[in-house]
């Protein structure tokens, strides 16, 4: 019996384009979420949220995309006339084995608290010394990222314990009531705060030198890394555009 004729070329990855500066290309979601949100100030908006699933990028050499299918939302917010608020659209992709067991409104406001991680990232690095801390290891890193989250946990809890303190150069600056302090006052002041529960440590003892590593000890070179580097032609950006799988 002949073998069944070989299929030539390369196996289909991709399908249909999907432009998003091209509407005719969307097709028609595979799911469509509103709901309603007040500001501070009271005005009222409309959030909708469409959702295209099961779609592909095209990666770069060492990055294949193919395999890794995402889901793409396109979320839009209207004022009470039906106007959008925006001069853009608001595009979020979510990638991962699990990502379909997100709602749309929880990735939506997931996005939103980006502006709040922003702010701990530059406190964290300018006062809690949160890129400080050089070590290969990647555990001891984690670590040390876990200790400055705790850091700034406990400034966020004190911060009503705080009174305005300002610097001599500081004292011409409209006042701050003391319920709203920053993480930088809340820190300025944070010895003044501990300082009254003590701590059950002992006083610091003086000690010999350190007797150093056993004699023959010998733990090998460390383990080798393949150095990153940041060419010319991957710093160029590619198209905005995503396949349908």
């Amino acid at each position: 019996m002949a073998a069944a004729a070989r299929q030539a070329g390369h196996p289909t990855w991709y399908g249909q384009p999907f432009v998003l500066q091209d509407a005719t290309t969307w097709g028609t979601p595979a799911e469509t979420v509103e709901t309603i949100y007040t500001s501070r100030r009271g005005r009222t908006y409309t959030v909708q949220i469409q959702a295209w699933r099961n779609l592909l990028m095209r990666g770069r050499q060492g990055c294949p995309m193919h395999t890794q299918p995402l889901t793409l939302l396109r979320v839009r917010w209207l004022d009470a006339a039906g106007q959008p608020v925006f001069k853009r659209e608001l595009w979020l992709v979510v990638v991962g084995a699990r990502r379909n067991e997100l709602t749309l409104l929880e990735v939506q406001q997931a996005y939103r608290q980006r502006y709040d991680l922003e702010h701990f990232f530059r406190f964290g690095k300018q006062r809690l010394l949160l890129a400080s801390f050089q070590t290969p290891d990647d555990e001891r890193a984690a670590n040390w990222l876990q200790l400055s989250q705790l850091a700034y946990t406990q400034l966020y809890l004190s911060r009503t314990l705080v009174n305005s303190s300002p610097r001599p150069w500081e004292r011409y600056l409209p006042s701050r009531p003391t319920t709203v302090a920053t993480p930088t006052m809340t820190q300025r002041a944070f010895a003044a705060i501990i300082r009254p529960f003590g701590t059950p440590a002992a006083a610091p003892k003086r000690r010999g030198n350190a007797p150093g590593r056993a004699k023959g000890t010998c733990p090998g070179p460390r383990p080798r890394h393949p150095v990153v580097k940041k060419t010319a032609s991957a710093a160029k950006k590619t198209p905005n555009q995503a396949q349908t799988g």
